[in-house]
């Protein structure tokens, strides 16, 4: 043993005592989440925060809180497989306020839409709107059978974009040596125009 040195007296006190044991939800306040005015039910549920102490408000870690909550719940309604999510913007009292964050579909959802022997074309697209928000939409289709089809897959060979074509009739029979000034074409001439409406689109198959 060196001099000067107690064993007694060692640093981390007495071998093998116990430390305090502190409840930490003790520290914590609970807050209600509320949802926006567009949903007829507003009360979605509670969250934890730890109790303002300091420089540390409770405020600060509550905003940019996300919930997910099921549009059944939402609506009092029984179709259950869209999901919203909703951030909290802003506190007063104790109560979180949130606004729309996004929406999803359930996986089960999902999953009954994705069939075989077809194939699946995705597309999405940013959008902002007149109050300054931006969104970010998303497209899901598949191919369908026709009526009189034998094969049993149904593939696309090639996707592209589908746009309806912008023309004048009248150009366009200038185009091919038929314009509007050197008179009516009589005879073969003329083509057949498509019967087709003009706001004619396919038939969706399925909506969500």
């Amino acid at each position: 043993m060196a001099v000067g040195k107690n064993k007694r007296l060692t640093k981390g006190g007495k071998k093998g005592a116990k430390k305090k044991v502190v409840d930490p939800f003790s520290k914590k306040d609970w807050y209600d989440v509320k949802a926006t005015a567009m949903f007829n039910v507003r009360n979605i549920g509670k969250t934890l925060v730890t109790r303002t102490q300091g420089t540390k408000i409770a405020s600060d870690g509550l905003k940019g809180r996300v919930f997910e909550v099921s549009l059944a719940d939402l609506q009092n309604d029984g179709v259950a497989f869209r999901k919203f999510k909703l951030i909290t913007e802003d506190v007063q009292g104790k109560n979180c306020l949130t606004n729309f964050h996004g929406m999803d579909l359930s996986r089960d959802k999902m999953c009954s839409m994705v069939k075989k022997w077809q194939t699946v074309i995705e597309a999405h697209v940013d959008v902002k709107t007149t109050d300054g928000y931006l969104l970010r939409l998303f497209c899901v289709g598949f191919t369908k059978k026709r009526n009189n089809q034998i094969r049993k897959p149904s593939y696309a060979q090639k996707v592209k974009m589908l746009k309806k074509p912008k023309f004048e009739l009248g150009k366009l029979m200038e185009l091919h040596g038929e314009g509007s000034s050197s008179g009516k074409a009589t005879g073969d001439e003329t083509g057949a125009k498509v019967e087709r409406a003009d706001g004619y689109e396919p038939r969706v198959q399925e909506s969500v």
